[in-house]
């Protein structure tokens, strides 16, 4: 397992209790680098959709674990936030979710 999918597997481990607690479920979450900065990403949802206070609630949460565990070596900026309209049907969970839906093909 790369660095990557070991700190985005670990993140969403902690996120867990937190949008279970919170009344959300987890969309994804991404590790990447842009330019020289790395960016942890937590994309939350729930029926109806999020809200600014949900993304408040989980990322301060979320925020405060991952402070208690540093487990990620470099620096990072921590973002939490809706998946949007334009959202990335990446594993199983979300493309069950979109059956009967129209969604956007690009290969």
């Amino acid at each position: 397992m790369s660095r990557r999918e070991t700190y985005e597997a670990k993140t969403e481990e902690l996120l867990l209790p937190i949008v279970e607690a919170c009344e959300v479920e987890i969309y994804d979450v991404e590790y990447v680098k842009e330019g020289s900065d790395f960016y942890l990403r937590a994309y939350i949802d729930k029926p109806g959709g999020v809200d600014i206070l949900d993304c408040e609630k989980v990322s301060r949460a979320l925020s405060d674990k991952l402070d208690e565990v540093d487990f990620i070596e470099d620096a990072y900026i921590l973002e939490v936030s809706s998946p949007g309209l334009g959202r990335t049907l990446k594993k199983e969970k979300h493309f069950l979710k979109s059956m009967g839906q129209e969604v956007e093909l690009k290969t």
